[in-house]
Parts: structure tokens; C-alpha cells; sequence
């Protein structure tokens, strides 16, 4: 049985453009590291991307979080560095908003051994497709690395780890 590696949302914006930080910048060569040895052993490799209209600042999301990014086709929306080449023959999730349902919708009669989330915004992204995850695939091992995941708050990310543990992620230290 396969193993599942779910990169959330390790696009420019959010690592070195208008939302981004330097522990996303860090983050980099571990989640490389990481997509190869899940692609090396034939395990499946899917990512999301979050994707705005330009519009967005119009948006309910754009008014509580006013600051564009992730606005479709641009260099912003695109994914970061090397991982960009890592997931061109991946499958992709486009979501408009933090978690993805046709990701949990996919995901919903699939057979994996576990699932691993990597990427950014531990507190928003991450945290909220791995709840989606885990409505999916509630039997399984679901995984949270998070020496690969990141946000620019070190207290908030620690707090959504320990909320992570206590909704029976697996956290991987």
C-alpha cells in the first residue's frame, strides 16, 4: 500500500512574496528532500495551491485578510523554487479559501498506508486540509511534519501543533 505526502501551498507568495517569511525560505530543501523520497518509492505526491480572483480583496477572505496574494497565473501563485519542477506531473488542488473539499472529496475512497502534510501556514493551511484529510480518511495514519511545516508566528504555530495532537494527528518531530 502506498503512502500519501500532501504539500500544502509552498507557492512564492507565501514563502518570499507578499505573505512570505524566511523559516518558509528554510523550509526548502526539506520538503525537496522529502518529495524525492516519496517519488523514489512510487508513493503518491499531491499538492494545493491556494488560488484568488483578481478580485479578491472583494472577497469575504480578501476583507479579513486584506493583502493580495496567490492571485491565479501570477508569479506570485506560483509554486516555489525547486519544488515547482518536483510537482509539475503531480496532481494538483486549486482551493479559493484555506481547506480543500475536493481534496478531501478525492482522498474519500482511496487506500493509503498513512498520509504526511508538509508546507505553509501551519495555523491556516495546513491545519485546516489536515482536518479535511482526517474527515476523509479517519482509520489512517494522518501526519503532520513539522520540521516542514512553518508560519510566521512561532507561538501560534506551536499552539496549532498542540491542537493538531489533540485532534490525534501523528506529529512528526
Amino acid at each position: 500500500m502506498k503512502r500519501l505526502l500532501i504539500v500544502v501551498d509552498y507557492q512564492n507568495d507565501f514563502v518570499s512574496g507578499s505573505l512570505g517569511f524566511e523559516k518558509a525560505i528554510q523550509l526548502e530543501k526539506s520538503i525537496v528532500e522529502t518529495i524525492k523520497e516519496y517519488q523514489n518509492n512510487n508513493d503518491e505526491v499531491i499538492y494545493t495551491m491556494d488560488t484568488h480572483p483578481q478580485n479578491y480583496l472583494e472577497t469575504y477572505e480578501g476583507q479579513h485578510l486584506p493583502i493580495e496574494h496567490c492571485i491565479e497565473n501570477s508569479k506570485g501563485w506560483e509554486l516555489y523554487g525547486e519544488i515547482k519542477n518536483l510537482l509539475q506531473d503531480c496532481l494538483c488542488f486549486k482551493k479559493e479559501t484555506f481547506p480543500s473539499l475536493d481534496l478531501a472529496n478525492y482522498l474519500k475512497d482511496k487506500k493509503y498506508q498513512d498520509i504526511t502534510l508538509v508546507g505553509v501556514v501551519s495555523h491556516i493551511c495546513v491545519l485546516s486540509n489536515a482536518i479535511m484529510v482526517k474527515s476523509a480518511q479517519p482509520y489512517i495514519p494522518i501526519r503532520i511534519d513539522i520540521n516542514k511545516t512553518a508560519s510566521v508566528d512561532e507561538d501560534v504555530h506551536q499552539k496549532s501543533i498542540d491542537v493538531m495532537k489533540s485532534m490525534q494527528f501523528e506529529i512528526i518531530e
